[in-house]
């Protein structure tokens, strides 16, 4: 494959464990969604690319728990004192 940034052919793919979230203070009311794709790295410049699968997407765009997909949930109350 061929980076889509700097057209290097020097790639690679890694397993990977991501978690995706709405950031800011909005976020703190949303899931927290686990995806495992796999990735393609570009070792000349880093760009890094992945498909979220369908269920995760869903799960994302309509911020609502689906069966099979890793979600953490939460909310201000069950989030004090955790960060900083």
């Amino acid at each position: 494959m061929v980076c889509k940034k700097c057209a290097s052919n020097n790639q690679r793919t890694f397993g990977s464990e991501v978690a995706i979230h709405v950031s800011g203070l909005k976020g703190l009311n949303k899931p927290i969604v686990w995806v495992f794709p796999r990735i393609a790295v570009c070792c000349q410049c880093g760009f890094t690319e992945f498909t979220v699968p369908e269920e995760e997407l869903a799960v994302l765009m309509g911020s609502k728990p689906a069966p099979g997909v890793v979600v953490l949930m939460g909310d201000r109350e069950q989030n004090k004192g955790i960060a900083g």
